[in-house]
């Protein structure tokens, strides 16, 4: 239970495009209404997409960025610097409409708390942001803007003929809202760039409670991956996305000269197919053995059309023997926590937050620069054959994240945000 009994027991809405899937922002979302309801608070959810029980959710279609009004809004709103006024018209009508749908659910739900999982701090639904904004402004219901993203931080979003929205609503500064974001970065350039203080909350995991061992149903999975018992499998979770670097990951297993399967998690999600294909060409280049398998892993267990067996993520980290991790931009990095989780060696490329916020902590993990050096190549292959060292490299691994990354770490912050909405 919280400490503070007066703030105990809230009626606590999330508010995003989307909450399903296993994006990052879905992801965090799932484990801070897990803290919540443990300190006795009840969550209910508005989005477009929407995985909940129907009797907690509040479902309005075209808040999901990829419906098809958004997406046409998009392709104007970050193709041109002149903004025609059909388009502003449009944003007006849908902002009404989604202000009378927030209201609906603020009203249905009797809500004392709104969430606000990135829908304020990366535009991708302009009439849902500002529709947020301008229900809180009427209001005054307290709230906490949890930003994932920034929209300075995507180099799409800056041609544009919408600044005037950006200013408004992305992020709004307003009195009740707390603001909270996963990296030191975000919370530089949001003080720099707004006037708007923040609290830092990384991305967690349970790491009070470890994963149980793989069970009976798991067993096939590296057979079912196409994974040989004499080879290695080197796990990429992640979608197949530019700023992800999967060629890094190529490069490297390339270079190992061992017998290895690069398994790719993810499907190419909303960013295109093209660089997927650049992915594949890659890998048939440098003769790379690497698996597409998105479609037998996915969030929960079953059996596909054809009949085979569908793992879980979680499934694939306990037999994976290594995860490259090479982006070149993370917000923070949900798939290195969960390495670490699962108790997995990581090959981690240098990413401006991995630097800043994560690596000082001393986490023991085989770090490149940029590109793949022979320094990184080399402790990559001591690791993966020497199994003492990776035991020693995630246990290290695994008490600093239990320190630093943890839901003990995350109830504290909500506490103390709590605290700041509704006193003491």
């Amino acid at each position: 239970m919280c400490n503070n009994p007066l703030i105990s027991g809230l009626r606590i809405g999330f508010v995003s495009t989307r909450f399903a899937g296993t994006d990052g922002v879905s992801l965090e979302t799932n484990k801070w209404a897990t803290v919540l309801q443990r300190c006795g608070h009840q969550c209910f959810y508005f989005a477009g997409v929407c995985d909940k029980p129907a009797q907690i959710s509040y479902v309005v279609p075209e808040a999901f960025f990829h419906h098809p009004v958004m997406e046409e809004i998009n392709t104007i709103a970050f193709s041109q610097s002149v903004r025609p006024p059909e388009l502003s018209r449009r944003i007006h009508e849908l902002t009404e409409y989604f202000k009378d749908h927030l209201y609906r659910f603020l009203k249905e739900f009797d809500l004392q708390l709104l969430i606000i999982e990135n829908a304020l701090s990366i535009p991708i639904n302009i009439p849902l942001g500002i529709a947020i904004t301008e229900v809180l402004a009427e209001t005054g219901m307290p709230a906490i803007a949890h930003h994932h993203d920034m929209f300075w931080e995507r180099k799409r979003f800056l041609t544009n003929c919408v600044w005037d929205y950006f200013n408004m609503a992305f992020p709004p500064h307003l009195p009740n809202i707390q603001h909270v974001v996963i990296n030191s970065s975000a919370s530089n350039q949001l003080a720099l760039r707004t006037g708007i203080s923040s609290t830092l909350i990384p991305n967690v995991m349970d790491f009070d409670n470890p994963p149980l061992p793989p069970d009976a149903y798991a067993q096939n999975v590296r057979a079912d991956l196409g994974v040989r018992p004499d080879e290695y499998l080197i796990l990429q979770p992640t979608r197949v996305i530019q700023r992800k670097g999967i060629e890094h990951a190529l490069e490297l297993v390339s270079r190992l000269e061992l017998p290895c399967k690069l398994v790719i998690s993810h499907a190419a999600g909303d960013e295109g197919l093209e660089y997927e294909k650049r992915v594949r060409d890659v890998a048939m280049r440098l003769n790379v053995p690497t698996l597409f398998v998105s479609d037998i892993i996915q969030e929960q267990r079953g059996v596909t059309a054809s009949g085979k067996k569908i793992y879980t993520l979680a499934d694939v980290y306990r037999q994976a023997d290594l995860v490259t991790y090479p982006s070149d931009i993370e917000g923070f990095g949900n798939a290195f926590l969960e390495a670490i989780y699962y108790s997995v060696p990581i090959v981690v490329n240098n990413y401006s937050i991995f630097a800043i916020d994560i690596n000082p902590r001393g986490f023991q993990v085989i770090v490149f620069d940029g590109y793949i050096t022979q320094k990184a190549v080399e402790l990559t292959r001591l690791v993966l054959q020497n199994p003492e060292l990776a035991k020693e490299m995630t246990q290290t691994n695994y008490r600093l994240a239990r320190r630093f990354y943890s839901y003990a770490l995350l109830k504290r912050r909500l506490e103390y945000l709590l605290t700041r909405l509704f006193g003491e």
